[in-house]
């Protein structure tokens, strides 16, 4: 059977179980694009490259699949860059296709070419430049393999003009194996042995999980082994939502603008039990400081991260969800007594952490945002995805919005990329059509990706953006306020358009509140309306998010007000 490359492509990606492509044609694609039209594979077609890939993104996060997404060469490829860069930090499974000039042109500087292999190798996974057509079908089944195994990630293919059109006699391919790519799910049971024994001895311990918990589906199994064992839990900001946020056991997010307890509860712990996390940063605060009396166990499927940034008492590599298992079963194998009662000192001292330095605000004359989030959560009830952009807006989404299921809660958390909340939604919405999805955004971030509202009119999805508009870039002047005397250096926001006649230009609805109490009625009126809504609410202007560990500073050592 003689099929073109273009054709092998669209055969392939049915064969993996692709529904839907983000996308944005261009003249080296169009042999693609002209073949997509003959298939019932759904084509969203976005306003800008990168949005391809924070729209498969959001679809991946909310799915539980793989994203795609298909531009074409030269600055089409080159725009998908900060896509693919947020993608892999937050080690989400998405295959970007690039057009490439025909193969006997690269190298020459034709018209949009560019090394998109060279330029996205340091972002990605793993990247292919296809040079026959003989090897396409090949290559587009080893990328979906990679991308969703071991460590998720993107991984890209480069497909030259000429092997999309080239006719070639095709063979269905069989199971994708990879000599070199062995991931490790299964973690070395004396190691959990170990740990069981660590956990029974713990007097002070503490759980961090991280996003590789939702990304390995392991939510029921930490869920089990935190309630099983009494061990208080924190995540960070991307592991929100891998345990329920209602649950007793619950300390919040740790880190930067982590909450009080759960930052001194890592600074006193004796045991801290990381799973599926990196310790960056945002987390760790000084690292000679971050829990300076813990044994430390590390569960993670990527070998690199664990000892990475922070020295471990005992290393597990495997899947999160396969190892949670696992230790559970040990677990329920062994007497453990009443472990609440044990340490009863311990949730005490917990308690006392968040009976006095809990998260607080005072809503008086002006909309504070944090009162925003907490009514968007209570008409809510918890059941909305929530997709953010980046700077306080993402953290008050973060403080003041309670998740109890995964894949609930879409941001770039370790690119921090502003535009990514708009995008990110419509991936969500089309994942999960049935589900209400909020973008929660700052006036800033909102605009710089705010042409996609013409994605979503033209999709009709009733997809809500929450903008809670300061008149600033509010985390850096956040910054400037506290360690810059109050010099706002370029972050003040003016002449922004008015949001709500920019809703009514994309057809959605437009609705504005000034004063306390419109927020609530707004919030009703838009969240129920069955169009897309755009929500603008003029917030306090030099409201700061707190708690916050300076740069430098020791995890403990927070700003609280």
């Amino acid at each position: 059977m003689k099929l073109t490359g273009a054709q092998i492509m669209m055969k392939v990606l049915k064969e993996e179980g692709v529904e839907i492509i983000f996308g944005y044609p261009g003249g080296v694609v169009i042999d693609i694009y002209d073949e997509m039209e003959r298939t019932d594979i759904r084509h969203v077609l976005v306003r800008q490259e990168a949005c391809a890939v924070h729209a498969a993104d959001g679809y991946a996060r909310a799915g539980n699949r793989v994203g795609v997404c298909l531009v074409t060469s030269g600055p089409g490829a080159t725009n998908t860059v900060t896509g693919i860069a947020s993608a892999y930090m937050d080690s989400i499974p998405v295959v970007i296709f690039t057009g490439q000039v025909p193969t006997h042109l690269i190298g020459n500087d034709a018209f949009q070419e560019v090394d998109t292999v060279g330029i996205t190798r340091p972002i990605t996974k793993h990247n292919y430049l296809v040079k026959r057509t003989e090897d396409l079908a090949k290559i587009i089944k080893e990328a979906f393999y990679l991308a969703s195994s071991g460590r998720p990630g993107p991984v890209l293919v480069d497909i030259p003009k000429d092997v999309s059109v080239n006719q070639i006699d095709y063979k269905p391919l069989e199971k994708v194996k990879l000599k070199s790519y062995s991931p490790t799910y299964s973690p070395n049971v004396k190691q959990l042995h170990q740990v069981v024994k660590m956990i029974k001895k713990a007097k002070k311990p503490i759980i961090f999980a991280g996003g590789g918990v939702i990304l390995s589906r392991a939510a029921n199994e930490l869920t089990e082994l935190a309630r099983k064992t009494q061990i208080p839990l924190t995540t960070s900001l991307m592991g929100l939502g891998g345990f329920p946020g209602s649950d007793p056991l619950w300390l919040g997010m740790v880190g930067m603008h982590g909450t009080y307890r759960s930052n001194m509860s890592i600074g006193e712990c004796d045991l801290l039990f990381g799973i599926g996390v990196r310790f960056d940063d945002r987390v760790t605060g000084r690292i000679d400081a971050f829990a300076p009396n813990a044994k430390i166990i590390h569960i993670d499927i990527d070998p690199t991260s664990i000892r990475k940034n922070i020295p471990v008492t005992v290393p597990i590599v495997g899947d999160c969800k396969v190892t949670l298992a696992h230790l559970n079963k040990l677990l329920d194998k062994e007497d453990l007594g009443d472990l609440k009662k044990t340490r009863k000192q311990w949730f005490d001292q917990i308690e006392h952490w968040q009976s006095t330095k809990p998260l607080a605000y005072e809503q008086k004359d002006v909309i504070k945002p944090q009162f925003v989030v907490e009514k968007l959560y209570e008409l809510t009830k918890g059941d909305a995805i929530i997709t953010t952009e980046v700077g306080q807006n993402q953290m008050w989404a973060a403080q003041y919005y309670h998740y109890d299921r995964p894949n609930h809660f879409i941001t770039s958390g370790g690119l921090g990329c502003m535009g990514f909340g708009l995008p990110a939604a419509i991936g969500a919405q089309l994942a999960c059509p049935d589900k209400l999805v909020v973008d929660i955004a700052g006036d800033g971030s909102i605009q710089m990706n705010i042409q996609e509202m013409a994605t979503v009119a033209q999709c009709n999805l009733p997809i809500k953006v929450v903008i809670l508009n300061n008149g600033y870039l509010g985390m850096v002047r956040q910054w400037q306020q506290l360690f810059f005397d109050k010099r706002y250096a370029s972050t003040c926001m003016e002449h922004a358009p008015d949001f709500v006649k920019l809703a009514e230009a994309y057809g959605a609805v437009g609705l504005r509140a000034t004063k306390p109490e419109e927020v609530e009625p707004l919030l009703k009126e838009g969240l129920f309306s069955k169009k897309a809504v755009i929500m603008d609410f003029v917030v306090e202007k030099e409201e700061c998010v707190y708690p916050m560990i300076p740069a430098g500073a020791a995890a403990t050592e927070m700003l609280l007000v």
